[in-house]
Order: structure tokens, then C-alpha cells, then sequence
């Protein structure tokens, strides 16, 4: 049994005395024992190496009240288990030397056993699971298809994804078969995950708010929701899309424990569009953490009133900037531990 189940709660949809707190790349840039292993190892070395991931997703629970870990990884691996060869470019970021245009390209593209080619993962979190003690539960994660697709076809990250949009628009055939062979491996990742012991999976659509609330169903939700449907009879699942707020009517109906949201919408407009009925993770803006810590106390303070302490996971609306100070996401943390109502 998992000693603080807080996060599991509020998952539930159980009445909790405060919110669960944990923050997307808690295990990042800001922490200094990462940067000394970021400054050993390169970045899928650190993906890859069980010991060196479970050690990473370790930092920030060893330093910070969270009421939840999160597995160090990235969305990344999953089209590196299908043969597409992603690298981290210093000062550029995910690259590919070959993207993925035609149909023939997409035809060439296995959906693989994940047991052979994301063995590492699994084993990182039984690592992981060791050193947690049944302290606090551990998310597993994966990226939406369309976001995988975004930089599959892009071949980089992009501010706009023109390439990867123009290929949905004018292959779709193509478009879709892709989008459906990441699915499959996802469905298969995510359950092996569960397997393992994870308490949770978390479903990361970053990309989905570049499109149009038309297309978002066409080429991104109705592949989450596969997934959601498949994970949902063995885990909670949790759907984060940035950008997506014109989709959560469409995503409450769905069987997500959870839905994402970022700092573009006001607290009680995401509860009204979730018909108050859903649990909801944020949306404190990231760069927000560079006000003073007085200053994030009293906002956090803000959120948890408006959000309302249940059916609530306090979170940021987008993963922690590397330039944030630690007593910075210290203060957002302990703003949320302590918190209390007001009477």
C-alpha cells in the first residue's frame, strides 16, 4: 500500500483535507544534481540507463514534499522503438536526419515488441519502485500520436509544425496509418508500464493546440481517446493537452481520471466546461516561478480557492523552465503542502 495516496485520491474523485502536488519536469534543468548528470551523460544515455533513470526521478522527491514521482524518460523513445532514429542536437533539440514524408516512409515503420525495444524502461521503473518504498505513487507517461507525429514528420522541433500539418492535409491515408501504428505501440508501452507498477500514466498532447478544434478530433483526440480506452480498465489516465482548452467537453466524456490544462484558462472556465464532474491537473504558468516566493505562496493559494481543493491536482500548466531558482519550486510546493482553507 502506498503510504501517501493523495494523488490517488484526488484521481478518484475522493474529498482530501489539501491537493496533491507534483509538477511537470520536476526531474529537469533546475536542479543541480541533474545538471551534473546531464554534464556526464548525454541525454538518451540518461533515458536509457535504467540506473541513471531512476536515479533522476529520485532528485527532486529527495529535496520536495510531492505527493507524486514521475518517471525520467522522454516521448521520444517510442518512435526510437519503431526505427525512427531520433537525436538530441546540442542547441537544437530532437532532430532527425531522415523525416517522415510518404506513404511509403510510414509503410516501412514497424510497430514493435516494446518488451525488446523498451526493455530499459520497464526496468527503470522497477528501479524506481525500490528506492520510492511504497512512499508516494510513480506516473508513467507517454506523448499523444499526433505530438509524436509532429516531430516525426517535422524531423525537429518547430514553432508552428507547418510540415507535419501540410502532410495530414495532403496524405491523410498516410497521416492516419502512422498516427495508428504509434497508437498501437503506445497502447502496448503504457499497459507493460502498468505491469510494472506504475499508479498512473499521464498522456502528454503538447502539440495538439496547433490545430483546429475540427482537426484536433480528426488527428490527435480520437487516437487518445484509443489509448484512454485501452488504460482505463488498469490505470488512471491522465490527458494534458497544451493549448486544448476547445476540447475538454469532448475529453470529460471520456474515461480519463484526469484532465491537464494549461494557464491560458481561467480556473472556473475549465470547470464549467468539464460540467464540474472531472478531476483537474495545473495551471500555475511555469514562468510564473520567477515572482518572488511570497508572491507564488499567495498565487498558489489563489488557484487551490478557485480550482477548489477537491477533484484537483495542483500542478503547473507546462513542464518547470530550466532557469528557475530551487527555492523558487520550493515555495510553489510548500505553498500547496501548507495550504489551508479559509474558514
Amino acid at each position: 500500500m502506498i503510504k501517501n495516496d493523495l494523488y490517488l485520491k484526488a484521481l478518484r474523485g475522493e474529498t482530501v483535507e489539501r491537493p496533491p502536488v507534483w509538477m511537470m519536469r520536476q526531474a529537469g534543468r533546475y536542479l543541480p544534481e541533474f545538471i551534473a548528470l546531464r554534464d556526464k551523460y548525454d541525454f538518451f544515455t540518461r533515458c536509457q540507463t535504467p540506473e541513471l533513470a531512476a536515479e533522476i526521478t529520485m532528485q527532486p522527491i529527495r529535496r520536495f514534499p510531492l505527493d507524486a514521482a514521475i518517471l525520467f524518460s522522454d516521448i521520444l523513445v517510442v518512435p526510437q522503438a519503431m526505427g525512427i532514429d531520433f537525436k538530441m542536437k546540442e542547441s537544437v533539440g530532437p532532430w532527425l536526419d531522415n523525416p517522415i514524408r510518404t506513404m511509403e516512409d510510414v509503410q516501412n515503420i514497424p510497430v514493435p515488441n516494446v518488451d525488446d525495444t523498451l526493455g530499459y524502461v520497464f526496468d527503470a521503473i522497477e528501479l524506481t519502485l525500490l528506492k520510492l518504498d511504497n512512499e508516494i505513487p510513480l506516473i508513467g507517461f507517454a506523448g499523444s500520436p499526433w505530438t509524436i507525429l509532429c516531430y516525426c514528420v517535422e524531423g525537429k522541433g518547430s514553432k508552428a509544425f507547418d510540415i507535419a500539418k501540410s502532410f495530414c492535409f495532403q496524405q491523410p491515408e498516410a497521416a492516419h496509418l502512422l498516427l495508428q501504428k504509434i497508437t498501437d505501440t503506445t497502447i502496448a508501452y503504457l499497459k507493460r508500464k502498468v505491469e510494472k507498477g506504475v499508479s498512473a500514466v499521464q498522456i502528454f498532447d503538447s502539440w495538439g493546440g496547433m490545430l483546429s478544434p475540427e482537426d484536433y478530433q480528426e488527428f490527435s483526440w480520437q487516437y487518445i481517446n484509443q489509448i484512454v480506452e485501452a488504460l482505463s480498465p488498469l490505470s488512471h489516465v491522465v490527458v494534458f493537452g497544451k493549448g486544448c482548452w476547445f476540447a475538454l467537453e469532448e475529453m470529460t466524456m471520456s474515461k480519463a481520471s484526469a484532465l491537464g490544462v494549461d494557464w491560458t484558462i481561467k480556473p472556473e472556465f475549465a470547470r464549467t466546461l468539464t460540467n464540474h464532474t472531472m478531476t483537474l491537473q495545473g495551471n500555475f504558468d511555469p514562468a510564473r516561478l520567477h515572482s518572488t516566493p511570497e508572491t507564488i505562496k499567495k498565487m498558489v493559494n489563489e488557484m487551490i480557492n478557485r480550482f477548489g481543493k477537491d477533484r484537483y491536482i495542483a500542478n503547473l500548466g507546462h513542464g518547470i523552465l530550466p532557469n528557475i531558482p530551487v527555492e523558487n519550486a520550493e515555495a510553489f510546493i510548500r505553498a500547496v503542502v501548507d495550504w489551508k482553507p479559509n474558514i
